[in-house]
């Protein structure tokens, strides 16, 4: 039996080691943490993440071929192939702090299966890293090892959604394999395909060198990000000309050189990948003297960031100005429907610049804990452009924010609603009864377009929605 052992249970091992095990019910996996807690939540009835359909995979293989374990010594030990999910955030400090990817948490991994090895192993990786982070790891990996154990490292990097992760793992649009060009190296492919073949039609396998395998998935979330921020920048023309946005993204989609994936306007992208992947992408054109192809890139993560102060900007000066002692409501925190993550969600940015005026906000999400947003409003980030200094918030947002559990509690005795995620939710609340509790002119600002707008003014509300022309809300 084939053994396979996954570094990391987060939000990409979790859920990819479980459809392995799912597709592959002849080979063991074995999901290893160091983190108790989020180890004993993989092994309770309440996953630590949430993802549609995940919960009944995990059902269906745990306690038979997938097993979650704080035993990572021992599982790397017995493992044949190593799949490293390990987090590679942006560092903080030091040299490319703010752009520069951190690899403590894969140099560390590295250095201990190195050390519990005593068997040839496949090293996968699986987190997002720079180019050429195979050839480190593998020097680590040799040099610790004494010549005893030899190592094939392989890029096998996730082109997964949040929310939509699980369809992506098991109908995927394509799986890239990158490893050596010499015989150990294409053996080690061979070894790896051969599991995704299981499920995976071998027209959708993709086999790279590794240097354009890791370079693949930057390039990959970068242009993603492009088309957002491309987008982004439309919508504030169509406000300033009286264009539609939702109109000229529909001519774009009928494009077939484009498609209409991408297209939908909203109050900026987040997530734990494009933010961090672009800033790993301008790092390394600047260590390679390409300062223009950085610059290029950086235009996209400064859209971005536009996007979002444009539209905190458009809800202070909507109502009158100010929002100062103003209770607003919050309508999502997830950086997307269907999952519970909030990393670089844009409600943090937004949340921030409202509480910058003095705004009260009650904010209400489906799957996000009151825990992790004041957690993640409490917390001040290092600028990913040096040149910027980040201003310290001094908002006590203890009293000026209010979590609750209940959409209609959230939005009563509001001045203004803000919907930052698209949750489906949202589409179906009472806005008569969310109305008439609220204090008088009532605004709604809709960040994802996913409201009715005309249902919404008929009640009397006046609404702001992203790329839409000014006219039709201007006046109360």
């Amino acid at each position: 039996m084939v053994k396979i052992c996954g570094i990391g249970a987060g939000y990409v091992g979790g859920p990819t080691m479980a459809v392995i095990a799912l597709k592959c019910p002849s080979i063991e996996v074995a999901v290893v943490d160091i983190s108790h807690p989020r180890i004993a939540a993989w092994n309770s009835d309440k996953l630590p993440i949430y993802e549609p359909g995940l919960e009944q995979i995990i059902q269906q293989c745990r306690g038979k071929n997938l097993l979650f374990s704080t035993e990572v010594e021992k599982h790397v030990y017995e493992a044949d192939i190593i799949f490293v999910n390990v987090n590679t955030p942006t560092k903080t400090g030091g040299r490319g702090a703010g752009k520069a990817a951190d690899l403590t948490y894969w140099e560390s991994a590295a250095r201990m299966i190195a050390d519990v090895s005593r068997s040839n192993k496949i090293v996968v990786e699986k987190s997002t890293v720079p180019v050429r982070t195979a050839e480190v790891i593998e020097k680590i990996l040799v040099h610790n090892s004494n010549g005893k154990v030899e190592y094939q490292i392989l890029s096998n990097p996730e082109f997964l959604s949040e929310g939509t992760s699980i369809q992506d793992l098991l109908n995927p649009d394509r799986v890239l394999i990158g490893g050596k060009d010499n015989l150990e190296g294409l053996e080690a492919i061979q070894k790896l395909k051969a599991i995704y073949a299981n499920w995976v039609p071998e027209e959708r396998i993709i086999t790279t060198n590794v240097w354009s395998a890791e370079l693949s998935k930057l390039a990959d979330n970068a242009f993603l990000a492009q088309r957002i921020s491309s987008i982004n920048a439309m919508s504030a023309l169509c406000e300033s000309t009286g264009a539609d946005i939702s109109q000229v993204s529909c001519v774009l989609s009928k494009n077939t050189k484009l498609g209409s994936r991408y297209l939908n306007a909203s109050v900026g992208f987040g997530g734990s990948c494009f933010q961090k992947d672009i800033l790993n992408l301008v790092y390394i054109c600047e260590c390679n003297g390409l300062l223009e192809v950085a610059n290029y890139w950086k235009e996209v993560i400064k859209v971005n960031d536009y996007q979002k102060s444009r539209f905190v900007k458009k809800v202070i000066t909507s109502m009158f100005n100010t929002v100062s002692g103003k209770k607003v409501a919050v309508l999502g925190f997830s950086f997307k429907k269907d999952t519970s993550d909030t990393r670089k969600t844009p409600a943090i940015d937004v949340c921030k610049g409202l509480l910058a005026d003095n705004a009260c906000l009650s904010i209400y999400d489906p799957r996000v804990s009151e825990e992790q947003i004041r957690r993640d409003l409490s917390m001040n980030e290092i600028p990913w452009d040096n040149s910027v200094m980040a201003e310290p918030m001094r908002f006590d947002y203890t009293r000026q924010v209010s979590v609750f559990e209940d959409v209609y509690e959230a939005t009563k005795n509001a001045h203004g609603i803000c919907v930052l995620t698209e949750w489906d939710e949202f589409k179906e609340i009472d806005y008569q009864r969310v109305f008439d509790s609220m204090e008088k002119p009532a605004f709604v600002f809709d960040g994802r377009n996913v409201l009715d707008v005309d249902k919404l003014r008929e009640i009397g509300f006046i609404v702001y929605s992203i790329g839409k022309p000014l006219k039709q809300w201007q006046s109360c």
